[in-house]
């Protein structure tokens, strides 16, 4: 190994002598290769005299993670180590027992067991604290990574000892890794006679399998119309988007296409099968959490007036990654250009090329988009997202809500629940009773959460401002008896929020008990987007009038 460090240092300035002969009349050349020189020696330099050890994975790790970090969100390198991590974002696969573990003040709680899964096989529940994986006592483990531990090779066993809500005694729960596949797809059917639901959350390598799968399940159930929720998906493989928009979209039509500084890499993609459907009314619902290939979808289904968007403009992600082999199985993921969807708008809303003096980006300034035509002349605007058709209010909490999910008091008063309450009604006709809630509010009484209402922070601005103009002692105590009175009460809060905090603690209650398809089946008769596309559904002319020109 010293004599491979040794002949590697040795090397540096050879190659840069090369370099400046090779490439002086390629000022840039020069450039990168004077400073790769320079990064060699400085590093060397600070191995050999920097006063404490060095870790050279990290340190390497970090300032590379830097430099591309000061590029854009989605240039990423990928260590060794993490490659299973990027095989779990492109396949939706990996080797492990089907749970999220959340750690925090060295407890480690289960948050989320997926259906079919060995974790769920063999009885691991919502809220259990894991205390030990193959008698390695966690609380002994600082900063290490529990869902490594729980990672493994298929059919190997793995022990879990947990401490259980209600249990006084720790229960050892044995099970075997096995391939878990997180599902592009967590819930799909029928959420009115005729009206099909598709909620579609990621696009990994079996995303249009599944969505086609649900599609042609639903019409067999006599599906009319479908809604696809697209809310919350970030993206993922182009080519699933592609195949994802052709279940709509004729063959031959074009989908996207891609530009970037490789013009032997540009290229427009088409429908290239049959389309599952190209008459059935779609809605296709999003929000600002929608992003890259989700955006491929929605923006497609809007330019071709395929269907009604409803919700809030998309996150504004028009940018194409490339997946690059390194050295010593290592990878990176590089932006390598810019989509186009079929009105030629590309959607890209940051400008990461410009950034401020302070090293901020903004986004791309509403003077500067360029109106383009949908198939029926619709305007659609680039530079900021997939606006809807349809706009709908952002769905916001009351900050105590926000204060007892935050401090995870939802979650934890479910776990009791659950254990009080072996069985509950169905998803779809659970509700809490008056009582249940009045029993939640006195539990609460002891527990630690506060917040701050967006009135008292206006107080607290003027305040400062009062300060700040030498007025404050001439409104001192007018000031002081206003915050006293405007100052909130939790219990009068509890009250006053009661639908809003009642229909989370539901949702969470059922989740401990249906998981994720339990939840969103719940949601629907309080869900804005879907109450939207269902009244949309029952008058066709005004359907149709929306795709019109305008």
């Amino acid at each position: 190994m010293k004599k491979y460090l040794r002949s590697f240092w040795l090397a540096i300035p050879v190659v840069a002598g090369l370099a400046f002969v090779s490439f002086r009349q390629d000022d840039r050349l020069f450039e990168i290769a004077r400073n790769l020189d320079i990064y060699a020696t400085l590093f060397k330099e600070l191995n050999a005299y920097y006063v404490d050890e060095i870790n050279p994975n990290q340190l390497i790790k970090t300032s590379i993670d830097d430099m591309l970090r000061s590029l854009d969100p989605y240039t990423v390198y990928y260590a060794e180590d993490d490659i299973e991590d990027y095989m779990t974002m492109t396949t939706g696969k990996y080797n492990g027992i089907g749970a999220i573990v959340s750690s925090s003040d060295k407890k480690h709680t289960v948050m989320m067991v997926y259906e079919d899964t060995p974790a769920q096989k063999a009885g691991l529940q919502l809220g259990d604290e894991i205390t030990k994986i193959n008698g390695i006592d966690l609380s002994t483990r600082e900063d290490f990574d529990t869902g490594k531990l729980l990672k493994g090779q298929t059919q190997t066993g793995v022990t879990l000892t947990v401490k259980r809500y209600g249990i006084p005694k720790p229960l050892e729960i044995s099970l075997n890794r096995d391939i878990v596949k997180v599902t592009n797809v967590p819930y799909y059917g029928m959420i009115s006679e005729d009206v099909g639901y598709i909620d579609l959350k990621d696009f990994t390598a079996t995303a249009s399998r599944e969505v086609r799968n649900a599609f042609q399940e639903l019409k067999g159930k006599g599906m009319k119309h479908v809604i696809l929720d697209l809310r919350d998906n970030p993206g993922g493989l182009l080519n699933m988007a592609i195949e994802i928009s052709n279940i709509f979209i004729p063959k031959g039509q074009e989908i996207v296409s891609t530009k970037g500084k490789v013009s032997e890499w540009n290229k427009t993609y088409t429908a290239y099968n049959p389309a599952l459907d190209t008459e059935i009314p779609v809605v296709v619902l999003t929000n600002n959490r929608s992003a890259s290939a989700a955006e491929i979808v929605s923006g497609v289904i809007q330019d071709y007036d395929r269907g009604v968007l409803i919700g809030q403009r998309t996150y504004g992600k028009g940018l194409v990654q490339t997946t690059r082999d390194l050295s010593f199985n290592t990878k990176m993921k590089i932006t390598t250009a810019k989509y186009y969807i079929p009105s030629g708008r590309c959607i890209q809303a940051i400008d990461y090329s410009h950034r401020n003096d302070d090293g901020s980006v903004g986004k791309i300034a509403d003077s500067l988009m360029t109106e383009f035509k949908t198939t029926n002349g619709r305007s659609v605007f680039d530079g900021g997202g997939i606006l809807p058709d349809i706009l709908t209010e952002k769905e916001t909490y009351s900050p105590l809500a926000t204060s007892l999910g935050r401090n995870r008091l939802f979650f934890d008063y479910a776990v009791k629940y659950h254990f009080e309450h072996p069985t509950i009604k169905p998803a779809k006709e659970f509700h809490l009773s008056d009582a249940d809630y009045t029993a939640f509010v006195k539990w609460l009484g002891d527990k630690e959460y506060d917040y701050t209402t967006q009135v008292e922070r206006d107080m607290n601005d003027l305040e400062a401002s009062a300060k700040k103009e030498k007025s404050f002692e001439v409104i001192e105590d007018q000031l002081k008896a206003l915050k006293s009175k405007l100052s909130h009460s939790k219990d009068n809060d509890l009250q006053i929020f009661k639908p809003e905090i009642k229909k989370v603690l539901e949702e969470e209650v059922i989740k401990h008990y249906y998981l994720e398809k339990g939840m969103r089946e719940a949601s629907f008769n309080e869900d804005p987007e879907v109450k939207a596309a269902l009244a949309l559904f029952k008058d066709p002319a005004r359907y149709n009038q929306i795709l019109k020109k305008k």
